[in-house]
């Protein structure tokens, strides 16, 4: 009988074989946690924020006997950490979003898998989390809530939603910056195949607005390695465009550009304060998960 490790259930082609999107995104979560040999948060610090009054349902642990000596009430410390966040997913629907080379999952299988696991993370943590779709405008908007239904409705509309035609994304940033009234954590997922600069004056709107964002640059892994030999016929997806070339004579440019394209977005997030992860389809979901977690120190 073959054992599986939990590495295996974080591999993309295991998750495929998963048919409901909750299990997926239960076995990612479960399988990363399972997975880990101490706590994400080890060494990480939380900062004491305030006193609050005991209320039933607290840890003891957390009163503060020097307070009740004092004042003779009981009081518990309250930490940064125990301050809720609200979370909204931004989700890419462009056609380009739906392809795949020879991985099981396309860009956006990819995609919603994550985003729901980290819907799955943040409700069973009480942290409100919203959802936003969109292409050329937003198609589905999901307000934040933290009730355990809300994961059911989120992973309804992932699993109808559909990459289809072209997308706007700056567009769009302009319009969530316009829906979205608090400050929140915006989770956004796109393949960012747009020109840079006018993505980049967005995200910057939203850090002036207040809002952390965290950017997550899905990519296919035939995008990353051009995997292609000899003449090819490439389409763009979204607009229907051919493109015959050489492969080989092209791969070493394509895969310099790549590389500025991903550095650019590296530099100029990490200046404005964005997290910007890059992923692409062949990754497991751990990688994605351990730099969400230690970039917003999130706990369980």
């Amino acid at each position: 009988m073959i054992v599986k490790q939990a590495e295996d259930y974080l591999k993309p082609e295991v998750i495929q074989t998963v048919s409901r999107l909750d299990l997926r995104a239960r076995f990612i979560v479960e399988g990363f946690l399972s997975g880990l040999h101490s706590s994400p948060f080890q060494g990480f610090s939380v900062e004491f924020s305030e006193h609050r009054r005991y209320e039933l349902g607290d840890d003891p642990k957390n009163i503060d006997w020097l307070v009740y000596a004092k004042t003779d009430r009981f009081y518990v410390k309250r930490y940064e950490a125990e301050t809720n966040i609200t979370g909204y997913l931004l989700m890419d629907l462009s056609e380009s979003m739906g392809y795949t080379y020879r991985q099981d999952l396309t860009k956006f299988d990819y995609s919603i898998c994550l985003a729901a696991a980290l819907s799955y993370l943040m409700i069973h943590q009480q942290d409100p989390v919203g959802l936003m779709t969109f292409d050329e405008e937003i198609r589905h908007s999901l307000s934040a809530k933290s009730r355990l239904s809300q994961l059911n409705n989120i992973l309804s509309v992932l699993a109808q939603s559909k990459p289809l035609g072209n997308t706007d994304l700056p567009a769009n940033l302009v319009r969530v910056a316009g829906m979205i009234k608090h400050k929140c954590l915006l989770m956004l997922f796109t393949d960012l195949l747009t020109e840079p600069e006018p993505v980049l004056d967005k995200l910057h709107m939203l850090k002036f607005a207040g809002h952390d964002v965290i950017l997550f640059h899905i990519l296919d892994e035939a995008e990353v390695s051009f995997p292609f030999e000899g003449m090819v016929d490439l389409e763009d997806p979204e607009t229907g465009n051919h493109l015959v070339l050489d492969a080989d004579g092209m791969r070493q440019d394509y895969q310099d550009s790549l590389k500025e394209l991903c550095e650019l977005y590296s530099t100029e997030c990490q200046l404005m304060g964005v997290d910007y992860v890059r992923l692409d389809t062949s990754m497991p979901f751990d990688k994605a998960l351990l730099e969400y977690l230690s970039q917003r120190k999130m706990r369980f």
